[in-house]
């Protein structure tokens, strides 16, 4: 066991950070060739870990809760905008003794590291379609690439689905306590259970909203708003301008395939709990 706790609130590594030198208008939905590119890129690396691995441990060789090692006692992963802010949060905001978890890669990656090293691994899955909303907000980018993405990242873990505690989003939101028993029972571990009450909850939404507020000036208001791992009104409006490009009918293919993936995952998740 690692003797160092991960207490603060993480960070989203993976997306670009800098502000953008010209606020854009959020009521006209921008795609940049460049963040898409440098998605696609991404994406397609990080669910190799022969690939994706020796990299991001080079980039965050400082931080102690970006990437799985021996020490590690829990990994807490998603594909991107699936609460794995507030799982982590949550989880750790009850543990009576020090527990090392990593967490926000956001990779396929790390999760089949993870799993190799036998380490606990807890896996958030979001309904994809909603997911790629918040990919294509976030990252500024089309509707075809957040799904591809979608697909890749739960696609690459269906061999040892055996070997991760899979977690619904509905399930992290609505009654995130019988996962963390789920684990235990899982992988044969003591962590103590977080209590699903509307009180804690409101408390984990209050220690990301301080989060957020620490990380952007006051000025920086469209890359803050893409970047809040908690819905904004803003947020929410651009979204619902740009579901008309993801409902195209030139995705149908695709988004039926995601759908098909998530369902069959989901019965996972029922079936998990019988």
């Amino acid at each position: 066991m690692n003797d160092q706790p991960t207490c603060a609130p993480p960070r989203d590594y993976v997306a670009e950070q800098t502000t953008p030198a010209k606020p854009q208008d959020p009521d006209h939905p921008a795609i940049s060739l460049r963040r898409e590119l440098y998605y696609r890129v991404h994406c397609f690396m990080n669910v190799y870990p022969w690939l994706y691995m020796p990299l991001v441990r080079y980039r965050h060789r400082f931080s102690v809760d970006r990437v799985v090692d021996p020490d590690t006692d829990l990994v807490i992963e998603a594909f991107g905008r699936s609460g794995t802010t507030f799982a982590n949060l949550a989880f750790l905001s009850v543990q009576r003794r020090r527990v090392h978890t990593v967490h926000h890669t956001h990779a396929a990656a790390q999760v089949l590291t993870a799993v190799k090293m036998k380490i606990p691994t807890l896996v958030i899955v979001r309904q994809p379609e909603a997911v790629a909303l918040s990919h294509m907000v976030r990252h500024q980018i089309s509707a075809r690439p957040a799904l591809v993405a979608w697909l890749r990242f739960h696609e690459r873990l269906l061999l040892c689905r055996n070997a991760i505690v899979f977690c619904s989003f509905d399930e992290l939101t609505s009654n995130f306590t019988p996962v963390i028993r789920r684990l235990n029972d899982r992988f044969g571990t003591h962590f103590d259970v977080w209590q699903h009450t509307k009180e804690n909850e409101a408390e984990i939404f209050e220690q990301i909203q301080t989060r957020n507020r620490d990380r952007f000036r006051e000025d920086a208001v469209v890359e803050r708003m893409r970047a809040f791992a908690l819905p904004t009104a803003e947020r929410e409006a651009l979204k619902r301008k740009l579901s008309i490009q993801l409902q195209a009918h030139s995705l149908t293919t695709l988004r039926d395939r995601a759908n098909r993936l998530y369902q069959k995952l989901v019965n996972g998740f029922d079936a998990d709990r019988r």
